[in-house]
């Protein structure tokens, strides 16, 4: 999808329902198809080669959540523009023209591989700019894009927070049926990311483990995603914080070829409030903030 940008849709949207059903929030951070002229023009790749990067059509797979009871948030702008499942500054020095501020994070992993704030890739590894953009370019975006959705999305967890004592974020994401490397196995229908036990009470990915088993999905964990920044970052189970990385095979739901919806498309959505509905059938005196033995 592109349109001039005075057309744009927001950068992102929050549907809260009338009445909570639990304090679930499904999250879409990948799948936004709305690409900026300006963006456009400095791409040295054409629009399909940039669309490799979403995880098309998540949005629409959780949309129908929010009517059962479960908010859905949902990015607009493409993940090859801004990735908001970043650190605020994770920023490739060699990108830019200008000095980048003293605090941005410039060697991290993400970065080396092409993958920061502002991405020098898009997931295949083609290079997206022709040219080096301006460091200001760059900020604008982080400021504008990154940080209010940042802030609408604490909101919301602090809300579901403060109104049942805990919260849990589904962060939905999709992956490429198979992986760059020839080495790699084969991938499962789904990998749970909980950072390796850390972001989440361990009833919950067993329990996204075990509906998606039973309604037909082959799983694995942690492999190859254990969870991006957004799951590290709002994941505190000591704090009632809870948060699980879900990546769904796009062979499953997509023809990723045509980038169209499959035939098993509407099975898919279905299965989404099938699991939505077991999550909130956990009892939340197991989600609440608890106390270390060494507090």
């Amino acid at each position: 999808m592109t349109q001039p940008d005075e057309e744009l849709p927001p950068p992102f949207e929050i549907v809260e329902p009338a009445v909570w059903r639990a304090p679930i929030i499904f999250n879409s951070p990948h799948s936004g198809s709305a690409y900026p002229d300006d963006f456009l023009q400095a791409s040295r790749i054409d629009l399909a080669a940039l669309r490799r990067s979403e995880d098309s059509f998540m949005d629409e797979l959780i949309a129908g959540l929010s009517a059962l009871g479960f908010p859905t948030v949902s990015v607009n702008f493409p993940r090859s523009y801004v990735d908001v499942n970043r650190e605020p500054y994770e920023l490739d020095p060699r990108m830019f023209s200008g000095r980048l501020p003293s605090f941005a994070n410039t060697r991290s992993m993400r970065v080396a591989g092409g993958l920061g704030t502002i991405p020098r890739v898009v997931g295949d590894g083609q290079e997206i700019y022709g040219e080096r953009i301006a460091v200001d370019d760059a900020l604008t975006r982080i400021e504008t894009l990154y940080k209010p959705y940042h802030r609408a999305l604490r909101r919301l967890i602090n809300k579901a927070h403060r109104t049942f004592g805990t919260v849990v974020v589904i962060d939905c994401h999709s992956m490429p049926s198979v992986g760059v490397s020839r080495e790699e196995p084969r991938r499962p229908d789904v990998v749970i990311g909980d950072r390796y036990g850390t972001s989440c009470a361990p009833i919950l990915a067993d329990s996204v483990e075990e509906t998606m088993i039973r309604l037909g999905y082959s799983v694995g964990r942690n492999k190859p995603y254990a969870g991006g920044f957004i799951t590290e970052h709002y994941g505190n189970p000591a704090s009632g914080l809870h948060t699980v990385q879900l990546e769904l095979n796009r062979a499953v739901y997509m023809d990723e070829r045509r980038r169209s919806r499959g035939e098993r498309f509407g099975q898919v959505t279905s299965d989404f409030a099938v699991l939505a509905e077991v999550l909130a059938s956990i009892p939340l005196d197991g989600l609440e903030p608890f106390q270390t033995a060494a507090e």
